[in-house]
């Protein structure tokens, strides 16, 4: 069994700042940028994350990237099939494919990423949201650089809530100051912040950050646009929502782009292996040294 490691000042503020970028930053941005746009755009800018990691992996030399390799290629490619699928799905609706009250008909062709938007401050909204995009990417190679000097994943995503509601509470403290603001309305609310606190920041965080641990931040990454995917899914069976062409065309395009990212990977773990060069042990060695010609006379006896 594993000794755990022990948690030093360094590691705390190392928590401090996946914290302050995970949990403050990220979610500020988005519910600022939320408040300025729709929530059409705000899911369609989400969709460029796995492409920012993506980036940043390279960038910093956690992900390594041979554009003259077939597996390279195979990366990229994977990448930007992911992103795009989740895009179309967002954006473009098409013919209806599937209906509940069995009434086909010809949907909007393009979803209006700006439809609830009216009066709102697009550009400060587009600026925020792309800077909840740049936290979220960061904070997912954040937590791979943090797993190699601190392997704990439960207590690096527990420290991580509990910096990012301190610091988030004093915030909100700070600049919120009528008490009516912190009340609840109704009980939908109150499952809500369960749910969000529970599910969203308790228990995704924690099997993000084992996925990193375990395949590193591109492969969490990668899979982030199949949310949109089952929402389109979930909304359909559940809700009685349409589900239109955009969403075939974009759940083909998100499965192979994950078939494409995983394929590359698992070839490049592949031509790395080949590459290897056994050690031989050293007590292996001296007994190759004792036997050598080195050692041996130069002219061999020879019998009379």
């Amino acid at each position: 069994m594993k000794d755990r490691p022990q948690i030093t000042s360094y590691c705390l503020i190392q928590f401090f700042l996946l914290g302050l970028v995970g949990i403050t930053m990220k979610e500020g941005f988005y519910l600022l940028g939320l408040d300025n746009t729709s929530p059409t755009f705000a899911s369609a800018m989400q969709n460029s994350v796995p492409a920012l990691t993506f980036l940043m992996a390279v960038i910093l030399r956690y992900e390594s990237l041979h554009l003259n390799r077939i597996n390279g290629m195979a990366k990229v490619l994977g990448v930007l099939a992911s992103v795009g699928g989740a895009s179309i799905i967002t954006l473009y609706k098409g013919p209806t494919i599937y209906a509940p009250h069995l009434a086909l008909h010809q949907g909007q062709i393009f979803l209006s990423a700006f439809e609830d938007a009216n009066g709102k401050n697009l550009n400060l909204g587009g600026i925020l949201l792309f800077g909840h995009c740049l936290c979220w990417s960061g904070w997912i190679v954040m937590q791979a650089f943090v797993l190699k000097k601190y392997s704990a994943q439960l207590t690096v995503s527990a420290f991580t809530c509990f910096f990012g509601i301190v610091q988030f509470g004093t915030i909100a403290a700070f600049l919120e100051k009528d008490p009516k603001a912190w009340q609840l309305n109704s009980i939908e609310e109150a499952y809500s912040i369960l749910y969000s606190g529970l599910v969203i920041s308790g228990l995704a965080a924690a099997i993000q950050i084992w996925t990193i641990s375990k395949g590193g931040p591109v492969l969490a990454s990668i899979y982030l646009p199949l949310q949109t995917l089952l929402v389109a899914l979930i909304a359909s069976i559940a809700f009685g929502e349409e589900f239109f062409l955009g969403g075939i065309i974009g759940a083909f395009l998100i499965i192979s782009g994950l078939y494409l990212v995983v394929w590359g990977r698992s070839q490049e773990t592949k031509s790395a292996e080949e590459f290897i060069v056994p050690i031989e042990p050293e007590n292996h060695l001296k007994e190759n040294i004792y036997n050598s010609s080195i050692i041996q006379p130069l002219f061999p006896e020879h019998n009379s």
